[in-house]
This record gives C-alpha cells, sequence and structure tokens, in this order.
C-alpha cells in the first residue's frame, strides 16, 4: 500500500498515518472583509493560546510529550525540542512547541519513584526548538550538538547551524555551517553518536519546507549517511546502501567488526524519489562498517516485528559479546488498520533473529500504541523510553513520573518482568531467558547459534561478525572540570542571562495575564462587532 508522505508536526490525537499537520491554503480578498477579520480573530486567538502556554510548566502541569529529541550525558537524561501536552489535555488540547530544555536526574527518583524531571537549563529564542532531530552525545567532552529537525509555526532557518550545549557551563554554542554544500538539515532520519570516536551520525531523513528554506514540493526522503568528527569538527557525506530513499527508522552502534558497526532497520522508504511512501521491510537489516565505509544487508528471521515508523531502538550485548541486542519499542503503523504499537522485540546479532519480548500474550499491538518517543540505553541494563504520542487515547502519559518509563532489558528482577521502576544501581546487562532460548548460552552470554540460519549474505560479513571491535582511548579536547552549582546558573553564549528575581518573575506573571486580559476583550468586541 502506497500512501503520501507525512508534513511536518504529528498530531496527538490524530491516526498517525495523518501524522502530519493538515495544511490551510487560504485565499484573502481584498473586497472579503469578513475573512480579513476571520483571519484578525485567528491571530488574536493564537496569541492568546501563546499568552496561555507561557504560564504553564513543562514540569507541574506536564501531560505527555513527542517529536523530541534526547542525550544521556553523565547521569543526566537531557530532552529537547518536540511537543508539549499540557494538563488537563481537555482544557490545553493543544500541541506545543517545547522551547526548553529540560532534563531527569537519574540518581534522583521523583514522586512517581522515576527519576524527577527539571526545566531550569539555559535555552533562548535563538536556539532551533525542532521535532524530529537528533541529540549527538559526547561523554567524553561532556556536550551535545543538535542535528537536524523540522521547524513548526516558521520557517525553517535560512543557513543551517549546528548547535553544541555544555553541560558543564550550561551553555549553548553555534558550532558553525559545514564547508560542504550538501550538507543540510533533514527531519525524521536515523540518527547515532559513538562517544568512543567523537563522530555523529545519520542516515535519511525528509527534506521539505520544515527543513529546507524555499523547499517547493512534497517532502522527498534522501538516502546519504552524514558524518560529523567532534574532535576536528569536520563533515563528511556518504551513500546509502542504496539509492533509495528512507526516513523514520532507527540506527544504533555495536562493537562488532574491526572499528563498530551501525545497524539500520524499519521505518519507511521513498522508491520513486518523490514523496509517495511504503514501508520498510523489517526483515531487511542494513549495516555500515565504519571503517570501510561499506554497507551490508543482512536478512533477518524468527518472529519479525509488524512493518514500522517512528519508533525507537537501543544495543546492548552480552557480557562475552558472544550476542548483540537491539532492543525495539512502539512506533506508528504503515496501514491505516494499524494506528501504532505498545511492543518490544529484540534483534539478536550475529544470529539474525527477530524475538518478541512483549506483550507475551498473543496481543499483536499492545493496549497503549504509541509513537515518536526516545530510547537511551542506562549502564546497557535498562532501556528509558520517554514519551510518544497516543493516536488512540487522550489520557496523559503518567504525568507524576513525566512520560518516563523504564524496561530491564535482561529482566534481572524477582517477576522477571520486562517493565519496571528504574534502578539506579543495576549496572551490568544479562542476556533475558526469551533470547537464550533462541541463541544458546546463559544469561551470560556463549551464546551457540552465531550465524543466520540460512547463513551470511555477505563473507566479509561473516568474518567480520567474528570480530570484536578494538576502539583507542579517546581523550577531551578541553579541560574537565567539575562543574559548580546548579545545572541551571549558565549563560547562552556570550549573553548574561542571570537567574531572574523575584520581582522579575511577578511582573512576568502580572504582565502576561494582563496581555491576556486585553486580548480576550478585545476578541469581546470584535465578535459582538461580526454579530
Amino acid at each position: 500500500m502506497t500512501l503520501s508522505a507525512p508534513d511536518a508536526a504529528p498530531l496527538s490525537v490524530l491516526w498517525p498515518g495523518a501524522l502530519g499537520r493538515p495544511r490551510a491554503n487560504y485565499r484573502v480578498s481584498q473586497a472579503s472583509h469578513a475573512t480579513s477579520r476571520r483571519i484578525l480573530l485567528s491571530i488574536l486567538l493564537l496569541l492568546l493560546i501563546q499568552g496561555t502556554s507561557a504560564q504553564l510548566d513543562p514540569v507541574k502541569n506536564f501531560c505527555r510529550r513527542f517529536g523530541h529529541q534526547t542525550a544521556l550525558i553523565d547521569r543526566k537524561l537531557y530532552v529537547d525540542g518536540g511537543f508539549i501536552n499540557y494538563n488537563p489535555l481537555s482544557q490545553y488540547p493543544a500541541n506545543y512547541s517545547n522551547t526548553g530544555l529540560q532534563y531527569h536526574d537519574l540518581d534522583t527518583p521523583g514522586a512517581g519513584r522515576m527519576p524527577q524531571l527539571y526545566a531550569n537549563l539555559t535555552k533562548n529564542s535563538s536556539i532551533p526548538s525542532v521535532s524530529g532531530g537528533t541529540l549527538w552525545a559526547d561523554n567524553i567532552n561532556k556536550r551535545f550538538y543538535l542535528f537536524g529537525g523540522e521547524y513548526y509555526q516558521q520557517p525553517p532557518s535560512p543557513q543551517f547551524t549546528l548547535w553544541s550545549y555544555d553541560t558543564l557551563y550550561n551553555r549553548w554554542d553555534a558550532v558553525g555551517q559545514p564547508a560542504q554544500d550538501d550538507i543540510a538539515a533533514v527531519s525524521w532520519g536515523a540518527g547515532v553518536s559513538i562517544s568512543e570516536t567523537g563522530e555523529g551520525y545519520y542516515y535519511g531523513g525528509w527534506k521539505s519546507n520544515n527543513t529546507v528554506p524555499g523547499w517547493a514540493g512534497p517532502p522527498v526522503a534522501v538516502s546519504r549517511l552524514v558524518k560529523y568528527s567532534m574532535d576536528t569538527d569536520t563533515w563528511s557525506t556518504d551513500v546509502g546502501p542504496d539509492s533509495t530513499g528512507r526516513a523514520e527508522g532507527a540506527m544504533v552502534f555495536i562493537p562488532v567488526g574491526d572499528g563498530g558497526m551501525l545497524v539500520y532497520f524499519g521505518g519507511v522508504q521513498d522508491p520513486h524519489g518523490n514523496g509517495t511512501w511504503i514501508g520498510q521491510p523489517m526483515e531487511t537489516i542494513f549495516l555500515y562498517d565504519v571503517l570501510s565505509s561499506k554497507w551490508y544487508s543482512q536478512n533477518a528471521t524468527g518472529t519479525v516485528p509488524p512493518m514500522r515508523r517512528r519508533f525507537c531502538a537501543g544495543a546492548t550485548w552480552a557480557p562475552d559479546q558472544s550476542s548483540y541486542n537491539v532492543y525495539l519499542y512502539g512506533g506508528a503503523g504503515i496501514s491505516a488498520d494499524i494506528p501504532g504499537f505498545d511492543d518490544v522485540y529484540a534483534l539478536t546479532i550475529p544470529s539474525f533473529q527477530w524475538v518478541k519480548m512483549y506483550p507475551t500474550d498473543g496481543n499483536l499491538t499492545g493496549e497503549y500504541p504509541h509513537h515518536s518517543l526516545t530510547c537511551n540505553i542506562v549502564d546497557k541494563a535498562q532501556m528509558v523510553i520517554i514519551g510518544g504520542t497516543f493516536p488512540t487515547s487522550d489520557m496523559c502519559d503518567v504525568p507524576e513520573q513525566y512520560g518516563f518509563h523504564n524496561a530491564d532489558l535482561g529482566e534481572q528482577n524477582r517477576e522477571k518482568a520486562l517493565w519496571q521502576i528504574y534502578v539506579t544501581n543495576l549496572t551490568e546487562y544479562a542476556v533475558p531467558d526469551p533470547i537464550v532460548s533462541a541463541i544458546g548460552g546463559s544469561a551470560g552470554g556463549g551464546a551457540t547459534k552465531t550465524a543466520p540460519p540460512a547463513g551470511f549474505a555477505s563473507p566479509d560479513l561473516r568474518v567480520l561478525m567474528t570480530r570484536k571491535a578494538s576502539i583507542p582511548t579517546r581523550t577531551a579536547t578541553r579541560s574537565i572540570t567539575t562543574a559548580t552549582g546548579s545545572p541551571g546558573q549558565g549563560q547562552e553564549n556570550n549573553n548574561n542571562n542571570k537567574p531572574l528575581s523575584t520581582g522579575a518573575i511577578a511582573g512576568i506573571a502580572v504582565g502576561s495575564a494582563a496581555a491576556a486580559l486585553a486580548l480576550g476583550i478585545a476578541l469581546f468586541f470584535i465578535i459582538r462587532r461580526l454579530r
């Protein structure tokens, strides 16, 4: 089945096959005073809504979030961009752009026994607030880089700029523009960073009028692989596994082969390069050898997941690296009859078998399907899932936990259950029973099935799968000191963003209320005049 390509911002209560924001083509005639008044009314309503949203708190009023990007550095999970729904959803049904930067402290449990969410970090209006991008984490230099993503209710930046956030000093820095003309922002591609080598990768994604200034026509998926070297601030591009454009899949890094490999799967493909997309079969696994810059394709078997897009994934491996296990969660369906998924599968490599981890009761899609979320592996043992939009429900996403969910990947708990409260001191991965049943061995490794049932598609890939990556130790390119004070005490580039005084906060609150009142009065008289 072929569907038209999605537009920019997903709506939280719509079927995900129509993830794009509906477009309204207004034609204003000089003689149409009624139309002009309606437009003026819309503008005033928008301003009133924005004034209201400015007073809402992403922590206290949290309902759910989606379309964001995350990075894990030093026990803090940073959440940037995307959209927020505020609580109660019945009163605030709109999708508000998340213009701030928040973080979960993985060592500080909140009221819901999950890591506490904080919203006291620096981010002013000069920093893009996008959805469908990626954060390349550099755990050595304690910073992350914002790449890709699409703009909402505003045109994309006329010139692509890479931004970096310094986690030690709570500061954003403009890294600059790439020298190459072929480096441009795209959205909903697959991004992954390798801190051990200081590299960020991004495969595929959509080019559209929400990412590229002056873009005309439908969104089009690209087929290239972008690479950014953090230590040298250099860019390069490479071809994909073929010439087909792809988007909305997932890519992870595993330390196999001589220097490690990228593993890509899922999402959609744009075979004709015109924005008309179809699903990407989940049994087709693409692997990129980072040392040789060579792509491989391998067929996977087992309990293959249904095709999906806008899901999330993370990778971990057995202590002896006899198996590398890539976990996926959720996602949006490809066809209209499947709004989304609430399930977990594991792709175990090098046997390339899919294993269904949840639900195990025969339910195909799960009880609470959602998509446009993020996954982060913590200490190889747990996978944190943040947010997601729910196409079949208008309920909030566990607001006391701020949409924070946790999977015990090795099921190392008394119930041998996958879903668990986050544990701060779980730092080792154990291969869970369902995967052991598929590949042999034990919780500590020792897999006996180390090749696909029908063999490898490439002799070179067969050899690489027997090797463990040897990566030289990387050192920081700057002085790394322990930051003093709270994470919220920083500044933006060279702009002195000092904490607001109590009087200033009160003034802003009063001013916002006064502005909202004035807009309300204006709306009253305009509506009265129209009648």
